[in-house]
């Protein structure tokens, strides 16, 4: 019987560990999803100089980071503030 008792005792241990990585995880990802957020809110005001300034040369290479730039955000932050 203190065979089972052992693994149930680390079984918890992992649980604990588990759940403790979890919680950093989520301490992690919580500001990572504030950025993109709130990034991929701001980042279109950006687009409107460059469309009114047209799209030569170095611009039109800036205007596609910047829309890539704004994908990242959108998939970052797309969870923020839900329960």
């Amino acid at each position: 019987m203190s065979g089972a008792s052992t693994t149930a005792n680390d079984h918890s241990s992992l649980d604990s560990e588990s759940s403790s990585g979890t919680n950093a995880l989520q301490m992690v990802m919580a500001p990572v999803r504030f950025l993109g957020f709130w990034a991929a809110i701001a980042l279109p005001f950006l687009y409107v100089p460059l469309l009114f300034d047209g799209m030569g040369g170095s611009r039109a290479i800036v205007f596609v980071v910047l829309i890539a730039l704004n994908a990242v955000a959108l998939v970052a932050g797309h969870d923020h503030r839900r329960a």
